[in-house]
Parts: structure tokens; C-alpha cells; sequence
């Protein structure tokens, strides 16, 4: 478990202020994140990684020559936020674009889409890659549905190592896209991770068992096997990867292979040892060449014990690549010529800062009206973060049954974030609209994931809608929440049926825009959408997932309500209550 942390809500912020301490030769923090210390050439492709805390080394383990030119670093177990990336992707760019990678989870793919969208809009090339190579979390078949986990190493490397040869956006993008497809990855627990403040872990392993095809969020494995010795163990890696072949390789005999055993936490050095001089043997059996091998923790979950296997299969591209030396506070290979910090791009990057960031905020102007109405806005807000406090743990199980456990925590700083930006706002004479856009932004930054994602949706087209020249009446707020709805789909992907939030806000929102085209009080119209969210959140139980972390694990749903769907059912009626108090 984690045992030294103060405030749980300050861990992730923390442990990266220590990480850039601890690293000024490697690193810069800037907002969201960190960048490479040392200068880069004029015009050179910046690869911009990132994901959630928790995984040390990555993501900001791997910023420095050769490798990452910065990390976006997002809470714990969740994806930075579109704004976080934007920031350290703005101080990190050289000229030649932008290629953001990071692993395949619902989150990571919003944000990081989100922010490529305003690099472009701010006149930056950009491209995207999401590492893919968790055979377990998805067949062959559906390969692009997978997670990603350790792999995401040698793809990130191939990656870099092109950009540092001056190689165009579009050519570093094709490398990025040819690693990927040639990484695979397997990996087993047997325990799970516990995070800051929890008094209990995300799964559990039965005694003298292992989770077979875990994910690195806390995501339960897809299967149980009895405990083994750390040579079947290694049997099991080997010989489950080696069933699946890229396509292009008929046959692992004479093949050559970038090799990683990954510790995830708990399972220390000597114990990889174990395994990897097995590992190596099965490989040479097979006809395998190993080429530099890594073993040890390269892509952690806190204190999970558990281990990962990756092959990334080699041409003779993709061996310069990976041979590519590399200079980063946790990852160094090969030499290269020593390097001075670029002063001037440090004052680039502070002054990238300043202008991200407002120096004293200020508001748009406002009706007396549509001020009038931000007090219900905030009361709202605050009875959102009240009711999500309060059943926070309860969130938690329900998504830890198929997920990964965090929702709960992850609404929970959203909320809070919500709340408290939204009552700067309105301190400071904001309308509505205002404060309900300034809701929205807190929340998706200090949430991130998907939830985040989302919610800043949310509240973001809500605040559109209602804007903040008057007061809105019932079918104003019921249109808002109506292009709540459908941008949720939008961005997102989901449709009802697929067990995710829209199973509630579909019909939430049709119900609220039937019942004030009958002329209903606002009051009264969310009470009957309200009830109509309840019983679909519940319906939710009856339903396969068919998106997210939860589809590996399907089955294990079954029976329990959709942790989005129910949280947000919960917040309806939470608002409700506020709407009665101020009417």
C-alpha cells in the first residue's frame, strides 16, 4: 500500500513537484507537466507522451534526449486533461510539430484528441498515436480496442529516436504506427494496488492464486490459474505471446525481438531475474534473438505484484531505433555528447505559461438576471460535490467489480474543483453561462480520465446553451442539456445500450425536454427526469459493457449498475434538491 502521502487529493501534484527536484538535469516542470531540460533543434518533431500518475517511470520518467521531449501528467490512475497536454505539447513544440502518443484508455483517448484539436487550431502540426499491445484486453480482431501497458516503452522509443533524426511529422507517425503493430504484451498479478489514502486494494487475489491478463489501473485480470513457480510463470508469458504473431512474421524461429520484463510494483529485481533467465532460454528455444534487453520497473501500478512480458518484433529499422541511445532520469542507453540547457527556451516556456494561464481572471459581462441565476447555478454545484463525497466509496466497488476502481475519486476531485472554480467565478460577478464554462474546465482538469472528460462536456455545453445575457427559463436549460447529451456522444462514441452514463443522460434529457414542452416548472420537470434517470442507471445492471475499461470483463458486470450511469443518476436528483431550495 502507499503509506507516506499527506492530502491523497495533492499526491499526484506532489510526487511530480519531488520527480522535477530530484531531476533538473533531465527536466523543467511547466504546467501540466514537464519538459526536456536541454535544448532541441530548431524544426525537430516533439514527441509528447503522457497518461495518469501512478506508473513511474512513466510518463515523466522518459522525458530527455532520445526518448520523450515531455510528459503531460495527469492524477492518479487518470488521463491529463486536453489543457494540461496543450500546455506542455506548446512548450515542448521546435517547429517541426507535435506527435502525442499514450496509451489506448477511453480518457487518454479524449483528452489527448481534444488538445491535438487546439494545437492544430493554434497553427501546430499535430498527430496522434495511442500504443495498443495488451493481448489480453481484446482478440486480434479487434486489436485496436486493446490497452496499452508496457509496451508503450518501445513504441514511444522507436518514435523519439526518429524525431532525433530530424525525420518529418508524417515519417515519425509511420515508425510510431510500424512499432506499434509489432509490440505485444501479457501480463499477471498476485495482488492488487492500493491507492493514496485507500484503505483497501483495487482487486484481490485469492491465496495460492494469480490474475492472469491484468491491466495497470487496478483493472482485474481476465482469469484465475494457480499460483506458479516463477519458470511456468515465464512458460505462461512466453508461450502466450508467442501464439500471436505480427502479421508479417510467419514464424518466431530466426526472428529477432526487443525484449522487457516489467515489474509492476511489488515484484523487485532479483525475483525478474528469476523469471527473465527462463524467459530467455524459452525465447533462444524458440529460435528467438534477443536484442538489449530491459528488466525491472518500467511501467509500474503503485504497489501491484505483478509482472508483464513485451515483444516488440524487430526489422532492421526498428533495431536502430531501439539500439538509439537515450539520456532520461529513469531510462539511459548508449551515449551521447553532453548537452547545456536552452535558456531561451525556458523563457519561451515561462512566457507560454503566462499566456495559458490569466494572471487575474476576469469575467465576461452579465445580466443582473443571469447573476441572479448563477446563485442556483452554485447550489447546484455544491449539492453535486456533496452527493458525490458522500457515496464516493460506494462508486468506487461498483467500478472496481469490471473497472478499475477509481470513479468514485476521480468525481470526487472533479466535483470539488467544480465547485470551488465555479464559486470564484460567481465571487467575481460571473452570469450563469460563466460560471457554469469555468465549472467546466476545473472539472475536466482536475479530474482527467474519461469521467472528466465528459463532465467537462457537460457542463461545458450547458453553459453555452444558457449563456449569460438573462435568466433561463425551463426549455432553456432543458435545450442545454439536450446538447449535453449529444455532444457526450459525440466525443465519446457511446450510444444507449453500450452501459456507460448515456443509458441515463439519453433518456434524462428526453424526459426534461417532454415535461417542459407541458409547460412544467423547472422544478418539476427535473423531478420527473430525475426519477426517469434513477431507473435507468438501475436498468444498467442488466447490461453487457460494451466501451471502457469494464468490456475486457464483461461477464463480471452483469448485475451491477454502470458506476458513470449511477453517479450521474445520483446527481440529478442532488440538483433537483437544489432547484426546490431556490425556485
Amino acid at each position: 500500500m502507499t503509506r507516506l502521502f499527506n492530502d491523497p487529493a495533492a499526491f499526484a501534484d506532489e510526487a511530480l513537484e519531488g520527480f522535477t527536484a530530484a531531476h533538473r538535469r533531465w527536466v523543467r516542470p511547466v504546467t501540466g507537466g514537464v519538459v526536456r531540460a536541454t535544448a532541441t533543434p530548431a524544426g525537430q518533431v516533439a514527441v509528447v507522451i503522457g497518461g495518469g500518475s501512478g506508473h513511474y517511470p512513466a510518463f515523466s520518467g522518459l522525458v530527455g534526449r532520445g526518448l520523450a521531449h515531455g510528459a503531460a501528467v495527469g492524477n492518479v490512475f487518470a488521463s491529463p486533461s486536453a489543457r494540461q497536454i496543450h500546455s506542455v505539447a506548446t512548450a515542448a513544440h521546435a517547429g517541426g510539430g507535435v506527435l502525442l502518443m499514450y496509451g489506448n484508455y477511453a480518457g487518454d483517448v479524449l483528452h489527448f484528441g481534444q488538445a491535438a484539436e487546439r494545437l492544430a487550431a493554434d497553427g501546430v502540426e499535430t498527430r496522434t498515436f495511442a500504443v495498443a499491445d495488451d493481448i489480453s484486453s481484446a482478440g486480434p480482431e479487434e486489436s485496436a480496442k486493446r490497452r496499452g501497458i508496457a509496451g508503450d516503452l518501445p513504441v514511444f522509443k522507436a518514435a523519439a529516436a526518429a524525431a532525433e533524426q530530424g525525420l518529418p511529422l508524417e515519417e515519425v507517425l509511420r515508425v510510431a504506427e510500424r512499432a506499434g503493430a509489432r509490440t505485444r504484451s501479457f501480463g499477471i498479478a498476485f495482488s492488487g494496488c492500493t491507492l493514496p489514502g485507500a484503505d483497501h486494494p483495487l482487486f484481490t487475489v485469492p491465496e495460492a492464486r494469480m490474475a492472469v491478463g491484468l491491466g495497470i489501473h487496478g483493472e482485474p485480470g481476465i482469469g484465475e490459474e494457480a499460483l506458479p513457480t516463477a519458470d511456468e510463470a515465464a512458460r505462461l508469458l512466453v508461450e502466450t505471446l508467442l501464439k500471436e504473431l505480427p502479421e508479417d512474421v510467419a514464424d518466431p524461429a530466426g526472428q529477432r525481438a526487443a525484449v522487457i520484463l516489467n515489474g509492476l510494483g511489488s515484484v523487485k529485481y532479483e525475483e525478474l531475474f528469476v523469471v527473465y533467465r527462463r524467459v530467455a532460454a524459452l525465447l533462444g528455444d524458440a529460435g528467438v534473438e534477443i536484442v538489449d534487453p530491459e528488466v525491472g520497473e518500467l511501467v509500474t501500478s503503485f504497489d501491484m505484484a505483478g509482472i508483464s512480458l513485451t515483444l516488440t518484433w524487430l526489422d532492421d529499422r526498428l533495431e536502430e531505433l531501439w539500439r538509439a541511445p537515450a539520456d532520461t532520469p529513469a531510462y539511459r542507453k548508449g551515449a551521447l555528447d553532453a548537452a547545456e540547457p536552452d535558456p531561451d527556451r525556458a523563457s519561451a516556456t515561462a512566457a507560454a505559461q503566462d499566456t495559458a494561464v490569466p494572471a487575474a481572471p476576469v469575467v465576461p459581462a452579465a445580466s443582473d438576471a443571469s447573476r441572479r441565476a448563477a446563485d442556483t447555478v452554485l447550489a447546484a454545484l455544491d449539492a453535486v460535490a456533496r452527493v458525490v463525497d458522500a457515496h464516493a466509496d460506494e462508486l468506487g466497488r461498483i467500478d472496481a467489480v469490471a473497472g478499475d476502481g477509481d470513479h468514485g475519486i476521480g468525481m470526487q476531485r472533479g466535483s470539488t474543483a467544480a465547485h470551488r472554480a465555479a464559486a470564484d467565478a460567481h465571487g467575481l460577478g460571473a452570469g450563469a453561462g460563466t460560471v457554469l464554462t469555468r465549472a467546466a474546465d476545473a472539472w475536466a482538469d482536475k479530474a482527467g480520465g474519461t469521467s472528466g472528460a465528459l463532465w467537462g462536456t457537460i457542463l461545458r455545453s450547458l453553459g453555452t446553451v444558457i449563456g449569460d445575457r438573462d435568466a433561463p427559463d425551463a426549455a432553456r436549460v432543458a435545450e442545454g442539456v439536450t446538447e449535453a447529451s449529444a455532444a457526450v456522444r459525440r466525443l465519446g462514441g457511446a450510444e444507449v445500450g453500450d452501459k456507460t452514463m448515456v443509458d441515463v443522460l439519453v433518456p434524462f434529457a428526453d424526459a426534461l425536454t417532454a415535461a417542459t414542452a407541458e409547460d412544467l416548472p423547472l422544478a418539476d420537470a427535473w423531478d420527473r427526469a430525475a426519477t426517469t434517470a434513477t431507473a435507468a442507471a438501475a436498468g444498467t445492471a442488466d447490461l453487457l459493457p460494451r466501451r471502457g475499461r469494464a468490456r475486457p470483463h464483461a461477464e463480471k458486470s452483469l448485475g451491477t449498475p454502470d458506476a458513470g450511469a449511477h453517479s450521474l443518476a445520483l446527481i440529478t436528483r442532488a440538483v433537483h434538491g437544489a432547484l426546490l431550495d431556490h425556485h
